[in-house]
C-alpha cells in the first residue's frame, strides 16, 4: 500500500491516503464518502451486465484502510449505499460482522434511501444530516450549509449549549481535477480539495465520475495519480 499524504489543518493532524480516504490520528477516526455499495447490482437489476467483482475490489480496498490505519471510528460523510436492498448489501452485512468493535457513523447522503431499522441491524450510527465530532462538523452535501457566517450546531451528548463548527467536511460531488500536460493533452483524477472553510473528499467507489473543481487562491488541492498523492496547490 502507497503511503499516505501528511496535512494539517485546523490543528488537526490528517493523513490523505491513495486509498481515496483520510485518517484524523487525534480522533483515530477513518473518513470516507460515497462508497455506493449497491450500485453495481442496482445496474446488473436494470439489465446492464457490470460485473460484480467492481464492488468486491471496492470492499476489500475499505477493509485494507482499516487494517493500515487501524482506525476506532468509521465517520462516512454520506452515500454509503446506492439504492434499495440487493445481494450486495448483504454482503456488506457479511463484511460489518467481521469488525464488531469498529464503530460506524454515517451522515445520511441522497442515495441512502434504506430504512432507518436496515442501518441499527449493521450496527451502523445513522445521523440524518450531519455530524459534529470536536470542532469539525460533516455534512453529505456542502451546498446545504451557508458558511459565510458561523452556524451554530447542538453539541453532541449536550442538550443545552451550542458548538460551532470550526470547518466542514463534505462529499457528494465527487471532486475532481484536470492535469494539462503537452500538446494540449489532459486527464482528470479524483482529488482532495481543502478550501478556507471546508474540505470536499473525493468519492471512495471508483465506480462514479469526477466532477471538475476550479479552486481558489489559497485553497489546496491532492490529486490522487497512479495510486499517490500529489499536492498541486
Amino acid at each position: 500500500m502507497q503511503l499516505a499524504f501528511p496535512y494539517r489543518i485546523k490543528e488537526k493532524q490528517l493523513w490523505l491516503s491513495p486509498g481515496r480516504c483520510i485518517f484524523w490520528e487525534e480522533q483515530k477516526s477513518l473518513i470516507v464518502s460515497d462508497l455506493h455499495f449497491g450500485k453495481t447490482g442496482h445496474f446488473r437489476k436494470a439489465g446492464i451486465a457490470v460485473p460484480q467483482a467492481v464492488y468486491k475490489e471496492d470492499l476489500q480496498r475499505l477493509f485494507e484502510q482499516i487494517q493500515y490505519f487501524q482506525p476506532e471510528t468509521l465517520i462516512i460523510v454520506g452515500d454509503l449505499f446506492h439504492s434499495l436492498l440487493n445481494m450486495e448489501l448483504e454482503l456488506f452485512r457479511k463484511w460489518r460482522d467481521d469488525l464488531p468493535d469498529l464503530v460506524i457513523h454515517l451522515i445520511k447522503g441522497n442515495h441512502d434511501i434504506l430504512e432507518d431499522e436496515w442501518y441499527m441491524r449493521a450496527n451502523i450510527n445513522l445521523n440524518n444530516e450531519k455530524l459534529l465530532v470536536d470542532d469539525i462538523c460533516f455534512i453529505h452535501d456542502i451546498s446545504h450549509i451557508k458558511i459565510s457566517r458561523p452556524v451554530p450546531i447542538p453539541a453532541q451528548g449536550s442538550s443545552q449549549g451550542y458548538a460551532s463548527p470550526r470547518y466542514f467536511f463534505s462529499g457528494h460531488l465527487h471532486p475532481g481535477i484536470r492535469i494539462s500536460g503537452s500538446g494540449k493533452q489532459s486527464l482528470c483524477f479524483p482529488c482532495f480539495h481543502f478550501g478556507k472553510q471546508y474540505a470536499v473528499i473525493p468519492a471512495f467507489s471508483r465506480f462514479t465520475g469526477v466532477a471538475i473543481i476550479q479552486p481558489g487562491a489559497g485553497e489546496n488541492v491532492f490529486a490522487i495519480v497512479e495510486n499517490k498523492v500529489m499536492q498541486l496547490q
